[in-house]
């Protein structure tokens, strides 16, 4: 008879336990952000003229496929870059995701890769953390060439996994945000 005293008391003791847990503290969910538009400006250091190529996703994550415009670059160039984001969903209340992206910036990233060798791409801004963000960066032009730029903003990277703080989106983990590829021409 003890020991059946003794397992009610333990028994009542979990139960107890688990009845006052911590469920009614709410959960704070940061949601993950809508674009519809990405903007990509080249201003070439120096002078010249600067090139603008965007991707439109008006519904924010398919069925409709995005659109890409393609860019003309000069060779032997270097162009500091920025790229803005927006949520156009609803055309009454244009959205700049640009804004919430530097807000938490130490909770996104840019990552940049190209082909045909079109350049060299370099971050010029960062999180208090020293880890790159990419919301603004620059490209140096080789020689006349064509290849492509895709550009994918990461969602809660892991900043500090090896190789994310030179570029690398092979270890980043998180969520992608936005992913677009434009065409690009160095002349």
């Amino acid at each position: 008879m003890k020991n059946l005293k003794i397992a009610f008391l333990l028994f009542a003791a979990a139960l107890f336990t688990v009845s006052c847990s911590d469920d009614d503290n709410p959960v704070i969910v940061n949601e993950e952000e809508v674009i519809t538009k990405m903007v990509v400006e080249f201003v070439p250091v120096g002078g010249g003229n600067r090139v603008v190529v965007e991707v439109n996703d008006p519904d924010g994550d398919g069925p409709i496929q995005p659109v890409a415009t393609d860019g003309i670059l000069v060779a032997n160039t270097t162009y500091n870059a920025n790229i803005t984001l927006l949520d156009e969903s609803n055309p009454n209340d244009i959205e700049n995701i640009t804004e919430e992206v530097e807000e938490e910036d130490d909770e996104h990233q840019f990552f940049f890769a190209t082909t045909g060798n079109i350049g060299t791409i370099t971050y010029l801004d960062f999180d208090a953390n020293n880890n790159p963000v990419g919301l603004n960066f620059s490209l140096e032009t080789l020689s006349a060439t064509s290849g492509t730029l895709t550009v994918t903003l990461r969602h809660e990277p892991i900043k500090d996994a090896a190789g994310v703080s030179n570029g690398d989106i092979t270890n980043a983990g998180g969520e992608t945000d936005i992913q677009a590829t434009f065409n690009i021409s160095v002349q």
